[in-house]
C-alpha cells in the first residue's frame, strides 16, 4: 500500500499527468476504451497507470484494475465531499505516469437539473481534461453538434479531444472526422469500428464481473491491440501531461484521524465468485486501523476461521446457489460464531448469505439462517441508487444519530419474515429492506442493502476495526438495543 503524503497546513501542488473518459450517455463505450487505454498505455508506453472510476461502481473498477495491473479507486460527489475525492485521487496516484479517470453515464448526468455530481463536476475538481468517447450509429454531422454542445454547456470543463465509436465503414468516418473537427477544432484521436464479436458481455446494466469472464487475458489483450492499432495512445498521454497543476488540501487524504485501537485484530473477509464486491479504499482503511485482513472463500473453506469480526460484502451469490448451500459445514461454522457474538457487518450479497435462504425460480436454497426471512430474486431491480441512512440506535458499528450516505443496487427483496425484524437505519433516500428501514440486526450483526465507502463515512471502518478489538477482548456490551420493526412491516412481508 502507498503511504501517504506527508500532512502539512498548506496547500500543496500535485502535477501528476491525468486524463477523464467520458460520453454524451451510458452503453456508449467509454468502459471498454478506458480498459484498453489503460492497457494500451501500459504495455506500449511502459507506463504505470493508476485507475479511477467515477461514481459506487464494483464491476468497472474490476475491469480496470486488471487492464492497468493496478488496484482501482471510486470517486463519487455523492458519498464524499470535494476534499475527501482530492486526497484520496492525490494519495493514491502519486507517484505514477498516469491517472486514468473514467466517467459514468453522460458526461453532465448528475443527481439533479444542474448536474450536480456528475463527471463533468469531478473534471473540473481534478482539473482533468476531457475525452468523449462519442457513439456515431447512424449519424454524421449531428456528431459534431453533440460535442459542440457539450462543449458550449460549460466552459469550465476542459474537453480535450474526441473517440469516435461504432463507426461503419471508411465513408462514414471520413465524414464524421471532417464534421467533428471541423465545427469544434477537436481533434478526433480515435475511430473504433462496430465489432461482431463481443469480447465483454453484459449483465443486468453492466459488464460481467471479471471473476466470471472464462478469457480474461485474451479480452484485455485484444481490446489494448485494437487500441493501439486504432487509437492514439501516445497523443492521448500527451493531453494527459497537459493537465493543469492541481492544489489540495493535505487534510484531505483519505485515511484515519487517530491511532488504530491497540493490538491487532483479524478480520474475516468473504471474498470469492460470489462475493466480490469490496472498494479497496475499505480494506486499506481497515488495515489503517491495525486489522489483519483474512480472505475466506465461501465455497471451498470448510470452517470460519478465527477471526476478531467478519465483513461479508456484496456480489452475485445467486449464481453460485448450489456451492454455497452446498458448503453446510461453513455456513454451521458461520451460524455458530454469529450466535457466540461475532461481529458482522454484511452489506446486501451479505444480508443474503445470512438469511435463512435464497430463492431463485421455485427453489429456496438454504444460506446461514439466522436472519429470520428469506430473500427472493426479481427480474427487475428492487433498488437501484443512492441511498442517505438515519442510524437510529447504537449498533457495535454506528452510534446512534448518524447520517450515512451510500449506494444499493440489488434485484433481490426480503420475504417470508417470521418475526419481528429489528432495524438500525430509517431511510431518507433509497429503497432500504422494507417500508422504509434499513440494516437488519442480530446479536452483534448488521446487514444492509446499503454499500457504503470508506472514503465518504470514515466512520464506517472504525467501528468494525473497534468492535473487533471489543470481541477478541471479549468485552462485547450485551443487550444493545435497536429500534423494532413496526408488526405491520412483517404481516405485509409474510
Amino acid at each position: 500500500m502507498r503511504a501517504p503524503p506527508q500532512r502539512r497546513d498548506t496547500c500543496m501542488t500535485f502535477k501528476t499527468p491525468r486524463l477523464m473518459i467520458a460520453a454524451l450517455r451510458g452503453g456508449a463505450g467509454k468502459t471498454l476504451v478506458s480498459l484498453g487505454l489503460a492497457a494500451a498505455w501500459r504495455r506500449r508506453l511502459g507506463l504505470s497507470v493508476v485507475p479511477f472510476k467515477k461514481g459506487p461502481d464494483y464491476i468497472d473498477a474490476g475491469w480496470l484494475a486488471l487492464a492497468a495491473s493496478h488496484p482501482c479507486y471510486n470517486l463519487d460527489p455523492f458519498l464524499m465531499n470535494p476534499e475527501d475525492i482530492l486526497g484520496s485521487f492525490v494519495r493514491r496516484s502519486h507517484g505514477a505516469d498516469v491517472a486514468l479517470i473514467e466517467g459514468n453515464r453522460g458526461l453532465y448526468d448528475g443527481v439533479d437539473a444542474d448536474g450536480t455530481c456528475s463527471s463533468a463536476e469531478l473534471s473540473k475538481l481534478l482539473k482533468a481534461p476531457v475525452v468523449l468517447v462519442l457513439d456515431a450509429t447512424k449519424m454524421t454531422r449531428t456528431a459534431a453538434a453533440l460535442v459542440l454542445g457539450c462543449r458550449m454547456l460549460d466552459r469550465e470543463v476542459s474537453i480535450a479531444g474526441v473517440i469516435l465509436n461504432r463507426v461503419a465503414g471508411a465513408r462514414h468516418e471520413r465524414v464524421l472526422r471532417q464534421s467533428v473537427e471541423k465545427v469544434n477544432g477537436l481533434p478526433v484521436v480515435g475511430v473504433l469500428p462496430k465489432e461482431r464479436e463481443n469480447l465483454f458481455p453484459e449483465r443486468h446494466m453492466g459488464l460481467v464481473p471479471p471473476q466470471e469472464h472464462g478469457r480474461l487475458t485474451e479480452a484485455v489483450e485484444r481490446l489494448a491491440e485494437k487500441m493501439e492499432a486504432r487509437v492514439d495512445v501516445e497523443g492521448l498521454y500527451d493531453m494527459a501531461r497537459r493537465a493543469e497543476r492541481l492544489g489540495w488540501p493535505a487534510s484531505g487524504v483519505c485515511g484515519p484521524a487517530r491511532r488504530p485501537p491497540d493490538g491487532p485484530v483479524r478480520i474475516g473477509i468473504l471474498r470469492d465468485g460470489a462475493f466480490q464486491f469490496y472498494y479497496p479504499e475499505n480494506l486499506e482503511a481497515l488495515e489503517e486501523w491495525g486489522a489483519e485482513l483474512v480472505f475466506i472463500d465461501s465455497m471451498s473453506h470448510s470452517r470460519l476461521p478465527q477471526v476478531d469480526a467478519l465483513y461479508i460484502g456484496g456480489g452475485f451469490p445467486e449464481t453460485h446457489l448450489a456451492q454455497i448451500a452446498g458448503n453446510r459445514p461453513f455456513l454451521e461454522s458461520v451460524r455458530e460464531a454469529v450466535e457466540a457474538g461475532l461481529p458482522v457487518y454484511a452489506e446486501c450479497g451479505g444480508l443474503m448469505f445470512l438469511s435463512r435462504g435464497i430463492r431463485s425460480g421455485d427453489r429456496l436454497h438454504p444460506m446461514v439462517g439466522v436472519l429470520p426471512f428469506e430473500v427472493e430474486m426479481g427480474q427487475k431491480p428492487q433498488g437501484h441508487g443512492y441511498s442517505v441512512l438515519e442510524t437510529v440506535r447504537e449498533t457495535p458499528f454506528f452510534t446512534e444519530g448518524m447520517l450515512l450516505r451510500g449506494h444499493e443496487f440489488h434485484y433481490s427483496r426480503v420475504v417470508g419474515v417470521t418475526e419481528p425484524l429489528e432495524f438500525a437505519f430509517r431511510v431518507k433516500k433509497g429503497f432500504g429492506v422494507l417500508e422504509g428501514w434499513d440494516g437488519v440486526c442480530y446479536k452483534n450483526v448488521l446487514a444492509s442493502y446499503t454499500h457504503l465507502h470508506a472514503c465518504g463515512q470514515k466512520e464506517w471502518a472504525e467501528g468494525v476495526a473497534r468492535a473487533a478489538v471489543r470481541h477478541r477482548n471479549r468485552k462485547v456490551p450485551a443487550g444493545r438495543a435497536v429500534l423494532r420493526a413496526p408488526e405491520a412491516s412483517v404481516v405485509k412481508a409474510l
